[in-house]
């Protein structure tokens, strides 16, 4: 669950709310030192972990080369996967649209010793010239926190120099259709019902919510942002991985999903005009 301090939670609801994307700034500057506190050794102060699965990009080497690239993390939280970039001599900007994040953040740039750029910016309205990044990344940053996820990746898009790379972890859309026990495997919802996950304060207030898209929907918006999809990455569970997070955990992983990581390029040019029927 996810409550914020100064309103109790009073409602949990797949439907739509309203919502506008700002709740999820609200509820990370609110909960920014609890995610921290649980999260924070998984994480590392300076590892690049793409996924509850453990995933790290030291191996799986999904940004490519980034020899003499300029790379942007959205939804970067607290810049843990940028500080491992930075101390591999990349030139990374971090951006999050949570200030409690990003001064979480601060803290670990100056406890690792290696301080990464960092600006608030919501990922749909970047601020940065077009063709200013060679790769942009996020993993499981803004896309599972707005209700317009295309603009996100319209954005980063927009940011890619020509040939530029962007790569997206998100929540594996089969996981919807299941319960938050990291244990259940009986699907209790249908993966086909695009309703949020909201969770409503006394007021009617959105103290928090999470949107769902199909694999189909995700492939659409990243071809609609003008992106060529090179791969989807379906990370397995790892033998000996005991950790559970949130409602995934060894029991389920063995069997389904948790991480689909979406691999797209900017093409070099624009694609050439249709032929004339």
């Amino acid at each position: 669950m996810h409550d914020e301090p100064d309103e109790p939670l009073a409602e949990v609801a797949f439907r739509d709310a309203g919502d506008d994307g700002s709740a999820g700034r609200r509820w990370w500057d609110a909960n920014a030192a609890d995610y921290l506190d649980e999260h924070g050794e998984f994480l590392g102060d300076a590892d690049f972990v793409w996924c509850p699965e453990g995933l790290r990009e030291r191996d799986a080497h999904l940004l490519g080369d980034l020899t003499g690239a300029r790379v942007l993390e959205v939804g970067a939280g607290a810049a843990q996967c940028s500080r491992w970039l930075a101390r591999q001599g990349v030139e990374v900007v971090a951006s999050d649209v949570s200030a409690s994040m990003l001064g979480s953040a601060s803290r670990l740039d100056r406890r690792a010793g290696v301080r990464v750029p960092a600006v608030v910016a919501d990922a749909r309205a970047l601020p940065f010239p077009d063709a200013s990044f060679d790769v942009v990344f996020t993993a499981f940053g803004a896309i599972p926190f707005v209700p317009d996820a295309h603009r996100v990746h319209a954005e980063a898009a927009r940011v890619l120099r020509p040939g530029g790379r962007w790569v997206c972890a998100v929540t594996h859309p089969v996981r919807w259709a299941f319960p938050d026990d990291p244990t259940g495997l009986t699907a209790v919802r249908s993966y086909f019902d695009r309703s949020p996950y909201v969770e409503l304060g006394a007021s009617g207030r959105v103290l928090y919510a999470e949107y769902h898209r199909t694999v189909g929907d995700h492939v659409a918006d990243l071809v609609a942002a003008g992106l060529v999809v090179e791969s989807i990455v379906e990370p397995p569970w790892p033998a000996g991985h005991e950790r559970t997070w949130g409602g995934w955990g060894p029991v389920r992983g063995a069997l389904l999903p948790g991480t689909a990581i979406f691999v797209a390029r900017r093409p070099d040019t624009a694609s050439p005009a249709a032929p004339p029927l």
